[in-house]
């Protein structure tokens, strides 16, 4: 009798200890759920927030051209998409300044390096355009590089008015538009900036020299003011 009740004892321990170990793994996968959700939940928004195209920008896939200079387009060997700034102002208060938004946006100048080529073509346009604009020898030669040498067309003034609606007008024939298309890794255009109503506002000296060992083609810088520009995705 004794030994059935020492038998019937350890029964009862052995289930007693197999219930609290099957209620410690319930109570475990019970409180690894809420950490299961929480570690899937972070990885989804990681990976939402990741960027879709993990290609970087390369400094030497673009074009430029200008529709003034064709023959400046070819040799151009860099050029910059040019930085804005908004500005700000101050509100005063009797304890801080407080900055303020500002409501002028303010555009830096376009600058391009170009190779010159052997018989200066495309300095020359360049110098023409900047002389004809700002300093012509006579009124011929402004009337002939509005009229002639300028890309952009003009309306006469003897084009009856009805016909000259949406049209250059003369003084816009002075100006002219420009576009950078920014390249992918695989020479696809994938970006167009568009540059509106350009004119160039400096253009850089040529330095001659028989002091190099090597040949080293003579490069020039050319500046420009412009409108606006804007991003056109291709």
């Amino acid at each position: 009798m004794q030994m059935l009740t020492i038998v019937g004892l350890k029964l009862q321990t052995l289930c007693k200890i197999v219930t609290i170990r099957n209620l410690t793994i319930n109570l475990g996968r019970a409180s690894a759920l809420p950490f299961f959700f929480f570690i899937n939940s972070y990885m989804s928004t990681a990976l939402e927030r990741q960027p879709d195209k993990l290609d970087y920008l390369s400094p030497t896939q673009f074009r430029f051209g200008i529709n003034q200079l064709p023959k400046v387009e070819f040799f151009t060997t860099a050029a910059n998409i040019p930085g804005i700034n908004l500005g700000d102002a101050l509100f005063e208060t009797p304890f801080k300044s407080i900055p303020v938004m500002g409501d002028k946006l303010t555009y830096e100048q376009l600058t391009i390096s170009f190779i010159v080529d052997e018989f200066l073509e495309n300095y020359r346009s360049l110098h023409e355009w900047m002389t004809a604009i700002g300093f012509p020898k006579d009124r011929k030669q402004f009337r002939d590089f509005r009229s002639n040498t300028s890309n952009t067309p003009s309306a006469s003034v003897s084009t009856p008015s009805a016909e000259r609606v949406g049209k250059v007008t003369p003084a816009n024939a002075l100006f002219s538009d420009a576009n950078l298309i920014v390249l992918s890794n695989k020479n696809n255009p994938i970006i167009q900036v568009d540059f509106q109503n350009m004119y160039p506002v400096s253009l850089s000296a040529l330095q001659f020299s028989q002091e190099g060992t090597d040949v080293q083609y003579i490069t020039a810088s050319a500046t420009f003011s412009y409108q606006i520009y804007e991003f056109t995705t291709l």
